[in-house]
């Protein structure tokens, strides 16, 4: 199962032509993917038009649903954090830890654009998708 990232979503919503993208068009409806609900909130937060809004959340609500946290994600969140500052790592954002982690505990992929994933790759486990086809 592939997890996408509000990274890609974004770029998907505003057309944009990127290798997520394409790898996201070439396999909806093919692949099993998913959203979380943070991602949801930051992709729909986005939009100004009301009908943009609505056509995205029919889009994002055919999708797997997966809830971020919860206690134990929590306390793994917590766990990952400190393994990472311990490494010299400055996590920047808690929805990407939130997001890496639940990846990393569900066994999903990471369809992501975004930089900030590169930490959890290699020092928690995180798989990303390879734009190629494969995880």
């Amino acid at each position: 199962m592939i997890f996408v990232d509000s990274s890609v979503w974004v770029d998907f919503f505003r057309d944009r032509s990127t290798p997520q993208v394409e790898w996201l068009d070439r396999n909806l409806g093919l692949e099993p993917l998913h959203v979380g609900d943070l991602v949801l909130a930051e992709v729909l937060q986005g939009f100004r038009e009301d009908r943009g809004f609505e056509e995205a959340r029919r889009l994002l609500g055919r999708l797997g649903q997966t809830d971020i946290a919860g206690q134990d994600i929590a306390i793994e969140v917590a766990r990952n954090y400190r393994k990472l500052r311990g490494l010299g790592v400055t996590v920047r954002g808690i929805v990407d830890l939130l997001i890496a982690t639940r990846c990393v505990s569900s066994g999903f992929g990471l369809l992501h654009a975004d930089g900030d994933f590169d930490a959890f790759e290699r020092h928690l486990g995180l798989r990303s998708v390879d734009c190629t086809g494969s995880t």
